[in-house]
C-alpha cells in the first residue's frame, strides 16, 4: 500500500455510562491524563508513584508493602494472582456464581493447579456452607479464590467471612474486587486477604487499562517458597517489585505514564470525598434507582440482603425486548447499560451506578429514558412517577 489513508481524528460521542463498566470519567481525571509525558524512571514521577501507593493502600484499607497498579486491566490483576500464589499441583478451591469466578477457575486450570469447583446459582452469593464442606473434603488446601461483587450478577459474597473459613483451614485467599473497590465496604487488613486484585475503570473512574493489586505477608511467604518459577516474565513479582521499590527503583517495562496520572487523580478525588462518603452514596443513589424501577414494574434478580448498590441486574419482564431496551437507550437517549452474560443473557439487565456515575441526575436520568422506551414497547407507565419515587428516597435521606 503507497496511498496513506484518509481517516480523519476520532471524536466520540457524549455518552452516560451506566453499564458493568467502565464507569463516567470525571473532567479532573481527563485533564490529569492529558498532562505532559515525563519518563518512567523520572524522579517526579518516582514520587508520584509513592503517593499512589499510600492512596491505593486507603482505598484498599490496608497497610500491605506491595500495593500497587498493574499496568494492564484488571484481567491481568487477576492473573498475578493465579500465577504468583499457584504453583503446579497446588489445591485450590474456586467459587463460581457467575462469569468471573468461572474465569478464576481457568487461571487454576492453566497455572496447572489443581482446581476445587464449588459453584453457586447465578445470582446467589457464594454459599459458606459449600465452602467449609469444600475444605473438610480437601484438607490439603493451599488457596481459596471467590469473587466479592460478581459482576454478571449484581451480588456480594461475604468477603470477611470466607476469608475467616479459609484461614481457619490454613489456606490463603484470592479475592476479586474488580466491582467493589471504592463502591461497598472493602477491608483488606480487617478481614485478612491475602491477596486481592481490581480496576481502574468502576468505582475508581478511572480509564480502563489498569489493575490495582495488594498482597499481604501471607501471600508473599507463599511467593518467596515457590519451588518453580513464576511462569510469566512480566507479571513476576519477583522483578516487579524492582520497579515499584521506593529505595531503588530498577527498569521492568514501560509504565503507561498518562493512565497512572489519571489513576492517581481518581484516588486523589476518592480521598477527598472519604470512603464512608463513598460507600454511602453508592447505597443511597441505588435505592433511589430501585424505588423508580419498582415504579415502573420492574424488580432485580438479587435477593435483597446480597445487592450490589453499584450494579443492579434488573429481571426483563414477558413481553419486553431486552435487546431492544439497551439499544434504544443508547440510540435514543445516550445511555448506556449492560446486556446479561452467560447463562442470564438475555434475562436480565445490567445498570451500573459505579465511582463517578452513581450520581442523583444519571439516577434521574436514567429513569426518565427507561419510562420512554418501556412505553414504547407498550409497557404500562405512569409518566413522572419513577424519578417522584426517587425523589421520596433522597429526601428521606
Amino acid at each position: 500500500m503507497s496511498n496513506a489513508p484518509r481517516i480523519s481524528s476520532f471524536h466520540p460521542p457524549k455518552r452516560i455510562l451506566l453499564g458493568p463498566g467502565p464507569s463516567d470519567v470525571h473532567q479532573r481525571v481527563l485533564d490529569a491524563m492529558a498532562r505532559p509525558t515525563v519518563g518512567h524512571l523520572d524522579p517526579t514521577f518516582s514520587d508520584m508513584m509513592d503517593e499512589m501507593k499510600v492512596l491505593l493502600r486507603y482505598a484498599f484499607q490496608t497497610e500491605n508493602a506491595l500495593t500497587f497498579p498493574v499496568s494492564a486491566p484488571g484481567s491481568v490483576g487477576m492473573e498475578s494472582c493465579f500465577v504468583n500464589l499457584v504453583e503446579p499441583g497446588d489445591k485450590v478451591i474456586v467459587c463460581a456464581n457467575g462469569v468471573f469466578g468461572r474465569r478464576m477457575a481457568e487461571n487454576v486450570k492453566r497455572t496447572r493447579g489443581e482446581l476445587v469447583l464449588i459453584e453457586d446459582a447465578w445470582g446467589k452469593p457464594v454459599d459458606p456452607q459449600k465452602v467449609e464442606d469444600a475444605f473438610k473434603a480437601h484438607p490439603d488446601t493451599r488457596i481459596l479464590a471467590f469473587v466479592h461483587a460478581e459482576t454478571s450478577t449484581g451480588v456480594e459474597s461475604d468477603a470477611r467471612l470466607l476469608t475467616e473459613i479459609a484461614h481457619r483451614h490454613g489456606a490463603l485467599v484470592i479475592v476479586d474486587a474488580v466491582t467493589s473497590l471504592g463502591c461497598v465496604p472493602l477491608k483488606v487488613d480487617e478481614w485478612g486477604i491475602d491477596a486481592i486484585y481490581s480496576g481502574s475503570q468502576k468505582g475508581l473512574s478511572c480509564a480502563p487499562g489498569l489493575s490495582p493489586v495488594s498482597f499481604g505477608e501471607r501471600a508473599l511467604e507463599k511467593l518467596k517458597s515457590r519451588k518453580t518459577p513464576v511462569q510469566s516474565w512480566f507479571m513476576d513479582l519477583n522483578l516487579v517489585l524492582g520497579y515499584w521499590n521506593e529505595a531503588k527503583r530498577t527498569y521492568h517495562h514501560t509504565a503507561p505514564v498518562n493512565g497512572l496520572y489519571g489513576l492517581h487523580e481518581s484516588l486523589v478525588m476518592l480521598a477527598e470525598e472519604g470512603l464512608e462518603a463513598s460507600w454511602a452514596r453508592h447505597c443511597r443513589n441505588h435505592q433511589a434507582l430501585l424505588a423508580g424501577l419498582q415504579a415502573l414494574g420492574l424488580e432485580l434478580l438479587v435477593e435483597e440482603r446480597a445487592r450490589l448498590p453499584q450494579l443492579n441486574a434488573v429481571l426483563v419482564p414477558e413481553g419486553l425486548s431486552e435487546p431492544q431496551v439497551r439499544a434504544d437507550m443508547l440510540n435514543l437517549h445516550g445511555i448506556e447499560i449492560g446486556a446479561g452474560l452467560g447463562d442470564l443473557a438475555g434475562k436480565i439487565f445490567r445498570i451500573g451506578l459505579m465511582g463517578n456515575s452513581s450520581t442523583v441526575a444519571n439516577v434521574k436520568a436514567c429513569l426518565v429514558a427507561l419510562e420512554s422506551v418501556l412505553a414504547a414497547q407498550d409497557w404500562s407507565v405512569t409518566p413522572g412517577r419513577a424519578v417522584a419515587a426517587a425523589e421520596t428516597v433522597w429526601s428521606r435521606a
